[in-house]
């Protein structure tokens, strides 16, 4: 009996660190998003900083097809305003938010478990 899964075809946080993140071996030091759904590469997402954030950031991060978006806030917890939230609770995909380095963490284990993940993910120098 077969226990565990086929590796994922995701692709994977290899190392974070104080303002970088590495994705299958490329050192990314802007912010980023990242997905464990099919034909997607890791790519820049627009915000800066967490104090930038609006509901645009959140509107147009290519999430529609995932069933969980992870936010890592940066190098602290912080939580963006609900309403910008909104759109994605209403198309039915959860939300959850933590640090970034928790994010990355999460993001790894449920990307290998073959779940249809996305990752917004601050870096903070």
């Amino acid at each position: 009996m077969k226990l565990q899964p086929d590796k994922s075809n995701a692709p994977t946080i290899n190392a974070y660190g104080e303002g970088w993140i590495e994705v299958n071996g490329q050192k990314f030091t802007q912010p980023l998003r990242v997905s464990s759904l099919p034909n997607t590469t890791p790519s820049p997402w627009s915000v800066q900083r967490f104090d930038a954030l609006s509901d645009q950031d959140f509107a147009h991060a290519d999430t529609t097809c995932a069933e969980l978006v992870i936010f890592g806030s940066g190098a602290k917890l912080r939580f963006p305003k609900s309403e910008w939230l909104a759109p994605l609770i209403c198309l039915g995909i959860g939300v959850e938010t933590m640090d970034t380095a928790a994010a990355c963490r999460t993001y790894n284990i449920l990307a290998s478990e073959g779940r249809k993940v996305t990752a917004l993910l601050l870096i903070e120098n």
